[in-house]
């Protein structure tokens, strides 16, 4: 019997739990570490690799990856659309700043109400989605890597440079977080010769140098794969295999009971998705684009973020 591929996930965080390397961190709430990770879903039938063994938001994860292709980086268009998983930051920078007590409810209504206050507060610099689209070079040149892989994809298909990251260096200390999910390369195979006209196969493997395993993996590897599938649907080529590698990969000291719990559950079917368009381009899909079928997950278990 094959064994649940969400076994992976739960895998790598007991072994975290039992050999996990502690240390203090970044955020002073402490962590259990380990360097480098893998996991492996195949795509092929349909299947969206949503975590189970707890609910996971997953048109919040959607939402995310379709803001991080528009370019924006403020925080104003994400709350329009009821998506709070960028505020922390830039709360914290308000907060540090004025020195003011601002609730994150009172801080986002005003976020959305004031357009000059979101520009100036909202900002979280130079992020994802500035460097997949507007990476500028040292000539001001401006530099669209999606569509050049897109078009890669469509005329070399063979390439072994269809990639696209966020680790600026020249950037990094103007951004809110700098990127965790860093480097996206994309494999074509079951390439058809000449006068063949089988489908070609679209694979993609996303480096993470670091990742919060609790919290933030289960929202990459689903908006990973929900990537994917776009991309696929643009250059008419069928899904394969979504390859996730972790650099320091982590769970945090306060989500340790947490964990624990999520361990205890068996994992269920995965859910499957279906397009329910084909939009002109990367740039036009939309979350009603998007049917996820048959997710039936255990509750979900909170936990705070540590920023």
């Amino acid at each position: 019997m094959v064994r649940h591929p969400e076994y992976q996930y739960l895998d790598l965080m007991a072994h975290l739990l039992e050999s996990g390397d502690r240390r203090i961190d970044r955020t002073g709430v402490g962590t259990l570490s380990g360097l480098g990770a893998m996991m492996r879903f195949d795509l092929s039938k349909g299947q969206l690799p949503v975590f189970t063994t707890k609910r996971v938001y997953w048109k919040l994860a959607v939402k995310e990856m379709l803001w991080f292709l528009t370019g924006d980086t403020n925080i104003r268009n994400l709350l329009k659309q009821n998506v709070r998983i960028w505020t922390d930051w830039p709360l914290a920078a308000y907060r540090k700043a004025t020195g003011e007590t601002i609730s994150q409810e009172d801080f986002e209504a005003r976020i959305l109400a004031d357009e000059a206050f979101a520009e100036t507060w909202g900002d979280l610099g130079p992020v994802y989605g500035k460097q997949w689209r507007q990476w500028r070079d040292a000539d001001g040149q401006v530099h669209d890597q999606i569509a050049t892989v897109i078009d890669q994809l469509k005329h070399n298909p063979s390439s072994r440079r269809m990639i696209f990251h966020a680790w600026n260096v020249g950037e990094l200390a103007g951004m809110a977080l700098p990127p965790c999910h860093m480097v996206y390369q994309f494999h074509v195979s079951n390439l058809p010769s000449p006068g063949e006209t089988k489908r070609p196969r679209l694979s993609l493997m996303v480096y993470q140098r670091s990742c919060d395993l609790f919290l933030g993996n289960p929202f990459n590897i689903c908006q990973q794969a929900v990537l994917l599938a776009m991309v696929a649907q643009q250059v008419d080529m069928d899904v394969g295999e979504l390859v996730w590698a972790g650099g320091d990969v982590h769970i945090y000291l306060n989500h340790l009971d947490a964990i624990r719990e999520q361990l205890s559950r068996e994992p269920r079917p995965f859910p499957t998705l279906r397009l329910l368009r084909r939009p002109e381009s990367i740039d036009d899909y939309r979350i009603e684009d998007f049917e996820v079928r048959d997710y039936e997950p255990h509750a979900a278990i909170a936990a705070e973020v540590a920023v």
